[in-house]
């Protein structure tokens, strides 16, 4: 089908388009802001993994007695 960078030209065109040139820098902005709290929340929740790793490994289990 497309090859190399004319996929990439036709995609920006359409965005263009369909945005509005004004608007593409608010809609950068967005999606930044978007990934920036996407890593944080995925970093937030493995330290959360990891604290509770280390926790069940420090804390004895009790055992069930039946």
């Amino acid at each position: 089908m497309f090859t190399g960078g004319w996929e990439w030209i036709i995609i920006l065109a359409l965005v263009v388009l369909l945005f509005g040139a004004k608007k593409l820098p608010e809609l950068a902005r967005g999606i930044g802001k978007s990934i920036t709290t996407f890593k944080s929340g995925l970093n937030e929740g493995q330290s959360e993994d990891d604290d509770t790793t280390v926790q069940d490994k420090d804390t004895p289990q009790e055992k069930e007695v039946g």
